[in-house]
This record gives C-alpha cells, structure tokens and sequence, in this order.
C-alpha cells in the first residue's frame, strides 16, 4: 500500500523536528512556505500539519502563527482509564522498528500472547522513542499480531506513531474490546540492554497488554519493557455503582 504525499511529509517534517531542526518555541514554516519548498498543494499541507499538531508535535494558533512544542520531562505520566488513553500515548512518542518476521508460539510464549501453542502470528520487534530525547528509547516492544492481518508488518513503517490495533481496526476492521493488562518489575535482558541504553538486569516494568475482539478472541499482544525512571503509569479507581460502600 503506498504511502499517501500528506503522510509523508509529516512523517519526514517529524523527523526534521526530533532531530532539531525545528527546535521546541521557534516558528514553523508557513503554510506557502511548505507549499513551495515541497511543491505540493496547500490541502496537502494542512493534511500533513494536521497529523503533526493531532500528535502533538506543534502547535497553531490564529493570528500566532504555528509553533513547535515545548520540550516535555523525560518522564511523562500517562493516565490509562480507557482504550482512548493508549491512542494519545502512542501518538506522542515515535516508533522505530527493529525486526518483523513471523513466529510459531512454542507452550512458554502461547501463554504470554493467550493462543494455542503451534499456532503463527507476525512479530513486530520496535522501540518507542521520545521525539525530544535523543538515544534514549522509553521502551522495547515485542508485539504479536495474528497472521491474518499480515500487512500490517508493512504499515507500521508507514504510521511509526500509529497503536496497531488501530491499524488493524483502519484496515481490517476489527476493533479492540477490550485490552488486558498486566504489570510486572524484571530486570533488563542482556539482548536488549545495549538498545535502552541501561545495564543488563537493572530494573525495568514489563507491561504486556493483549487486545481482544468482540468474540473474547485475542488477535494482539504487545510485551514492552520500560527502563526504571522513564514511564509512569497513572490509572484512577472508582467504586462499581452508585451503591458500592466506602472502602
């Protein structure tokens, strides 16, 4: 599936602004500028500062002008109170991938993904990366994706700030029901220690969260380790009902 011209310009002005060349306050180019600098109609344009701004990367304002953002901590705290939330958090920090092959889960990994054992799904090995950070990736990701929706090893590398899920819901049309999450503290392995940055074995949350459909069946699993002091996760609990007692 080729690329539409919108994506990538702001794929490419994304990189252009985590690498620095836009740095966080200053003016970005003008809506003309762009036009003529990449020669490309002005719908085009505002296509491409329409994706920038929705992952928050700039910043418009009538009669201001369009900003790049502010630089935010390194770590961000991020409430996870629905399916929505995870959206907002992908769409701030880029994705870069590192391998994409197909896998056959063996007893050990059917247990982690929830399937069958012998049975095939894509894996899709990346790093979710803060566009103001440099050289220090806020997570590995090991996500296992069932073999139907195979295509999408293709479209991860066309949206790199995109959840799969809802790439597989854009282009297959299933959606997430639910997604089931747990926590645990590990230690980095020794594999991917040089590529966070961090020592092997220093502590590390390890978050593997599996998306359901509407039939209860899981079609996604992602396991993600973030290095300790680089993600924190905010999540709300509330009473079930209006008639739930004080705990």
């Amino acid at each position: 599936m080729k690329e539409s011209l919108y994506k990538q310009m702001a794929r490419e002005l994304a990189l252009a602004i985590t690498q620095g060349k836009y740095p966080p306050g200053s003016l970005f180019p003008t809506e003309m500028e762009l036009c003529e600098s990449w020669q490309v109609s002005r719908h085009t344009v505002r296509e491409a500062l329409r994706e920038l701004a929705e992952q928050g990367l700039i910043s418009r304002r009538k009669g201001a002008g369009t900003r790049v953002c502010e630089q935010k901590p390194e770590m961000q705290d991020h409430p996870l109170a629905s399916l929505e939330d995870l959206l907002v958090l992908a769409k701030n920090n880029l994705r870069v991938v590192k391998k994409t092959d197909e896998v056959v889960a063996d007893v050990e990994l059917s247990q982690v993904i929830g399937c069958e054992p012998g049975s095939r799904w894509l894996h899709i090995a990346s790093t979710r990366e803060d566009p103001q950070q440099e050289n220090a990736p806020i997570c590995w990701t090991d996500s296992y994706i069932s073999i139907a929706y195979v295509k999408v090893g293709k479209l991860v590398r066309s949206d790199p700030y995109a959840l799969i899920s809802a790439l597989i819901e854009k282009h297959y049309g299933i959606r997430s029901h639910e997604v089931h999450q747990s926590i645990t503290a590990v230690g980095v392995p020794v594999k991917i220690a040089k590529i966070l940055g961090v020592e092997a074995g220093s502590p590390a949350l390890r978050i593997v969260r599996r998306y359901l459909d509407a039939q209860g069946k899981t079609f996604e699993t992602t396991v993600s380790l973030h290095p300790a002091g680089r993600y924190t996760c905010s999540i709300v609990l509330k009473h079930q009902g209006s008639g739930a007692g004080q705990a």
